[in-house]
């Protein structure tokens, strides 16, 4: 018997990954974040797969269908939105089937903060821009978060930003980024990213509040900030550039020194 954590993706059900959706098409029980994961994603399990939806589930109650289907002998999939290593709270499932002697494997998925960039059309790093993705969130009653990853802290860096959980506290955490950014870095709000009403907001860090209605952005909203976010700022990388050589390709002048060292023999 064997829990396969799997990754739902940010949301739309053919951004699940191959294996997943196999996984998914193949176990007889199957425990889902109802509250992030849509119930479209739940075509590609089996007829008779019996479904819990955790939303109303505590972490003793889901501990109670492991054991369950460790007795039975079955496979289970735990599906949980995005990938399963950024804010998926696995870990702690994870304790509790070591200590059971339940054997667990992990599926990675699209995170939302990928399928937020999708939807922007933006590269999220780009050269003498920003070579660095900083992935945070803003304190929830869940948990908080600690004091030297604050919103503020991170800003120093100046780099791409992308901060989970943001619509709740979207004033304070605007506040806390113009310590540093200046007013005229790119942003954007993406709410449910890759979901059929999917809505996107583009702006700068000193306009955007001026420009929204806050209520409209509390849940499951990711806010980018960095320059990178310009479609305007970057220059081309020298990965295809026609005179840098590396191990693939020689550059367009290396290329012409062989044929003429070829023509010459």
């Amino acid at each position: 018997m064997k829990v396969y954590f799997i990754g739902a993706g940010p949301g739309a059900a053919d951004l699940i990954t191959v294996r997943g959706a196999r996984l998914l098409g193949q176990v007889s029980m199957v425990l889902y974040a109802g509250s992030l994961v849509p119930r479209d994603m739940l075509q590609h399990c089996r007829p008779d797969a019996e479904l819990f939806d955790t939303a109303e589930l505590s972490l003793d109650e889901q501990e109670a269908c492991y054991l369950r289907a460790r007795d039975a002998g079955a496979d289970v999939v735990r599906l949980h939105s995005g990938d399963p290593a950024i804010y998926g709270a696995t870990a702690e499932q994870m304790r509790r089937l070591e200590k059971l002697g339940i054997e667990y494997e992990i599926v990675p998925g699209v995170s939302s903060f990928t399928a937020a960039a999708a939807a922007l059309g933006s590269e999220l790093t780009k050269p003498e821009v920003s070579q660095s993705i900083i992935l945070t969130r803003v304190s929830g009653r869940a948990s908080a978060v600690p004091e030297l990853e604050s919103v503020e802290r991170f800003a120093a860096h100046r780099a791409t930003m992308c901060i989970f959980l943001s619509g709740q506290r979207l004033k304070e955490t605007i506040a806390d980024l113009r310590k540093h950014y200046p007013d005229s870095t790119p942003v954007a709000l993406v709410r449910r990213a890759s979901w059929p009403d999917q809505s996107t907001h583009r702006s700068t860090l000193g306009a955007l509040l001026a420009e929204i209605k806050q209520k409209d952005w509390l849940l499951t909203t990711l806010l980018l900030v960095g320059e990178a976010l310009s479609s305007e700022t970057g220059v081309e990388s020298c990965l295809y550039s026609a005179g840098y050589t590396h191990i693939f390709r020689d550059s367009t002048e290396r290329k012409a020194q062989k044929v003429a060292r070829a023509e010459e023999a």
